[in-house]
């Protein structure tokens, strides 16, 4: 096992046993490619199927898969959370469990990192193809809602596939519904952002923990709170020192 991976693949889980294995195939098939040490941190999110199970099967064959199990279900912001302060690459790449993000896509966003120090998918063209009219719309509106609450510009809020440098973390704090406000919190600590148009498949086995509700409510006193984040805080540098 490399003790020095450069790419971390930080994954929640929750109730997913039917995509980790063909998850684990299509990260393996797209990161194998770039010829460079990675891991992948899956976090089961205390599932009540045999997500755990599958997982422990998977690392027992490939020391690069590093899953963890939190100790009662908490949520995907805090899941994430912790992959994301157990990876050790120097670049870490978040994504989702059930296959919509596609792997295939990780050159792009890693070759984005060049020029920032994140770069955020965005499916606003490849849903316009597969998603249904309601999610959509529900999808835009909510998006519409945080930019407009937060001062941010993002096309795809919603989108967790991102990849970053380890850095970027570094000073945040942990509070629910964080992971979708990551592009934000970066920005305030002074990081780059940008965005990279990301392919989105059907999911491939289970069921969405997401609905209209959750895209146009769940998240909205979080979104009051990064908008206070926003407009409170800021960085300073030292000068000089004596002593």
């Amino acid at each position: 096992m490399n003790d020095n991976p450069q790419l971390s693949l930080v994954i929640p889980c929750y109730n997913e046993e039917g995509n980790l294995r063909a998850l684990v195939e299509a990260i393996r098939d797209g990161a194998d490619p770039l010829k460079v040490p990675y891991e992948i941190v899956i976090t089961d999110d205390c599932s009540t199927d045999s997500s755990w199970n599958v997982l422990k099967q998977l690392a027992a064959f490939d020391p690069r898969i590093r899953p963890q199990r939190l100790e009662k279900n908490s949520g995907e912001s805090a899941a994430s959370w912790a992959g994301m302060k157990s990876a050790r690459g120097d670049v870490i790449v978040t994504l989702d469990a059930d296959l919509q993000n596609d792997a295939r896509d990780l050159p792009q966003l890693l070759d984005a990192l060049n020029r920032f120090d994140c770069a955020c998918g965005t499916r606003v063209q490849s849903r316009q193809k597969g998603d249904n009219v309601v999610r959509i719309i529900s999808s835009r509106l909510a998006n519409w809602v945080r930019n407009a609450l937060s001062g941010e510009n993002i096309t795809d809020a919603g989108c967790t596939y991102r990849a970053f440098k380890r850095r970027c973390i570094a000073d945040l704090k942990f509070f629910k519904g964080m992971h979708r406000f990551l592009p934000t919190l970066f920005k305030i600590e002074g990081f780059t952002v940008t965005e990279v148009p990301v392919r989105t498949n059907p999911r491939f086995a289970g069921q969405s923990h997401y609905g209209v509700w959750n895209r146009l409510f769940a998240s909205f006193y979080d979104l009051l709170a990064v908008r206070w984040m926003k407009k409170r805080m800021f960085k300073f540098k030292i000068a000089e020192k004596l002593h």
